[in-house]
C-alpha cells in the first residue's frame, strides 16, 4: 500500500525534505462540514477532485494547537499533475517585493515506512491509525 503526500511550496520548504512533507489540508470555512472542507483542500492543493469511500481517522493536534481532521480513501492521482493554488508573500525577506508561490510544490506516492519518514511529525499518528485499519480489514 502507498499513501499519496504533498511537498509545501515556498522558499522556507524548497530544501526540507524528511518531516516536511503533509497530508492534503487546510482551514475550514464557517459553517463548512470538515470532509467537505478536507475534499475543497485536496481539490484546491492538487487540482484534482477526489471521490470514493472516505474512512475517518481521528483528528490530531498537531504542535500548534489546531487540529486536524483527516480521512482515508482509496484512488489514483498522477503526481505529475499536480496544479495547486498560490500564495503571496515578501521574498526575499525585507525587499519590499511580493512573490507568488504554489502551497503545494509536488506530490508522492510513498510505502507507509517511506511516509513515516517524510511526513510532519504531529501528522504521524493518521499513518500509524491507517497501518492498525489495514491490518484489522476482515479479509
Amino acid at each position: 500500500m502507498e499513501v499519496f503526500l504533498v511537498h509545501p511550496g515556498g522558499p522556507f520548504w524548497a530544501k526540507k525534505d524528511k518531516g516536511a512533507w503533509s497530508i492534503p489540508k487546510g482551514l475550514f470555512e464557517p459553517g463548512e462540514d470538515p470532509l467537505e472542507a478536507a475534499r475543497r483542500e485536496f481539490h484546491e492543493e492538487t487540482g484534482h477532485a477526489v471521490s470514493g469511500e472516505f474512512r475517518a481517522l481521528m483528528p490530531l493536534k498537531q504542535p500548534s494547537g489546531k487540529v486536524v481532521h483527516a480521512w482515508a480513501v482509496e484512488g489514483h492521482i498522477d503526481e505529475k499533475s499536480i496544479k495547486s493554488n498560490m500564495f503571496s508573500m515578501e521574498w526575499p525577506p525585507r525587499s519590499g517585493k511580493e512573490q507568488s508561490f504554489p502551497e503545494v510544490d509536488r506530490g508522492g506516492w510513498f510505502t507507509l515506512r517511506i511516509a513515516c519518514e517524510k511526513i510532519l511529525p504531529g501528522q504521524r499518528g493518521f499513518l500509524e491509525e491507517l497501518q492498525t485499519k489495514i491490518k484489522n480489514r476482515p479479509a
